[in-house]
């Protein structure tokens, strides 16, 4: 539990930090957080991290996101399809935005980026159309569909929206309801039974799969749980394509999350050199001492065996004693 997520599927109208806070309550746990905001009225994707992973929230703020939403146009678009097709077109690529009035950042203008957008329906008619876009984290689709009122001449507001994958995770597989949470957690609580709880708290790992990987030697793990660097002699395996300054994530043999961080050394390096610093580390997600602390190095090793046959055990407890300050 305390290194889980949960691919939340927000309901509409309670805000994103009341539902983290309602979750936090139903599962009785310390500490949680979700992978960006969500407006009251919108639903859909919403990441809620636990304990441990709450320590990934900042890598799934800042991760992609792809939304559904409904435009509804203040007038007939003279155009029709054709010509709403063009506008959506014409804002598939880095634009300018501002907040809105109501938004829990500071209004201030930025660039945004909407990498594609598709339309899915339109309805002259009724003054509505419904798109698909993918766009950048810190997107605002309220100021987009503002912006595509303009485009076509006639004012528009967004109706509805629905966040449809957020990071790694998508309203296709995993996703959850708040009922789902609170149905697992009396059956754990009544029955003592948790299949149902572990199909709605997934692994930490699980948003994990977009970056590439470097396995760690079980003998390297615990210290780079405390932040140092891993080194050459501490790589058991790694994946092909990886380049320098790229961000990548460590783990164990068990494929279990160790920590985010930089790759020092591309693929063809790593293959080749027989020391230096594989990667330093941007953000340590295991617990501390999970797993056994390092062996005595061999040259400390022949050095305590020498100072055995020399001088005896009570010289070598205070000569250990002392390499240990």
């Amino acid at each position: 539990m305390k290194l889980g997520i949960i691919n939340l599927d927000k309901p509409s109208n309670p805000s994103s930090h009341e539902v983290v806070a309602w979750i936090k309550r139903i599962l009785r746990v310390d500490k949680t957080g979700h992978s960006g905001t969500l407006d009251p009225k919108v639903t859909g994707c919403l990441i809620v991290c636990i304990d441990r992973a709450t320590r990934l929230v900042k890598s799934q703020q800042g991760a992609g996101k792809e939304y559904v939403a409904v435009i509804r146009f203040h007038e007939k678009v003279p155009g029709g399809e054709a010509q709403f097709s063009r506008a959506l077109e014409l804002c598939t690529a880095a634009i300018f935005q501002r907040p809105p009035l109501i938004s829990a950042v500071k209004r201030q203008l930025r660039i945004r980026t909407i990498y594609d957008s598709k339309l899915i329906e339109f309805d002259g008619e009724r003054k509505l159309a419904v798109f698909w876009v993918s766009c950048e984290a810190g997107t605002y689709i309220r100021t987009l569909c503002q912006h595509l009122g303009y485009l076509v001449g006639v004012g528009a507001h967004m109706q509805e929206l629905r966040r449809v994958r957020s990071g790694a995770m998508t309203e296709d597989k995993g996703l959850v309801t708040m009922h789902d949470v609170l149905d697992a957690q009396w059956k754990y609580d009544i029955d003592r039974d948790d299949s149902y709880l572990r199909s709605v708290v997934q692994p930490l790992e699980s948003l994990l799969t977009s970056y590439k990987r470097i396995v760690v030697k079980d003998s390297a793990v615990n210290a780079v749980t405390y932040g140092a660097k891993l080194m050459i002699p501490g790589l058991l395996r790694f994946e092909v394509g990886i380049e320098v300054n790229e961000e990548v994530v460590l783990i164990t043999t068990k494929g279990e999350g160790i920590a985010l961080g930089y790759a020092m050394m591309g693929s063809v390096e790593l293959s080749s050199c027989d020391h230096g610093v594989v990667a330093k580390i941007k953000r340590v997600i295991m617990e501390r001492d999970l797993y056994p602390r390092y062996v005595l190095s061999i040259a400390y090793e022949i050095q305590r065996r020498r100072l055995t046959d020399v001088v005896g055990d009570g010289v070598l407890v205070l000569w250990h004693s002392r390499r240990r300050r």
